[in-house]
């Protein structure tokens, strides 16, 4: 196991500024421009709304067995541009030398539904 470097303590209210919401993937298209494998995703967040996102996870997904699944996002980051591509959500997931794992829900929950 490689060490991890020492990270910076936070409190209960840093942690509720970051908007951690399960959602369920509703489409992904192809991403060709993008500089590593990559998929587009749209995720719908219920009452936050649909959005989308680039995802670095084509090395371990293929685009129908995205669909339908429920993920964990990041909703409250600034939108960025990827390319022609613009991100409003960080799709959460572990590095691994395989590529990317997306986090997953073990049970459903109400898409909007906020990490506790």
């Amino acid at each position: 196991m490689s060490e991890e470097p020492a990270c910076a303590t936070i409190t209960w209210a840093d942690f509720e500024k970051v908007m951690l919401v399960a959602g369920t993937i509703t489409r992904v298209e192809p991403f060709p421009e993008a500089h590593k494998p990559a998929w587009k995703v749209w995720a719908d967040f219920g009452a936050h709304g649909e959005r989308k996102t680039s995802a670095q996870i084509a090395q371990l997904y293929r685009a129908e067995d995205l669909v339908g699944r429920q993920i964990v996002g990041v909703i409250n980051f600034p939108e960025k541009q990827i390319g022609p591509f613009r991100s409003q959500f960080l799709l959460t997931g572990f590095p691994t030398d395989d590529g990317v794992v997306i986090t997953t829900v073990e049970r459903a929950v109400p898409n909007g539904t906020r990490m506790a």
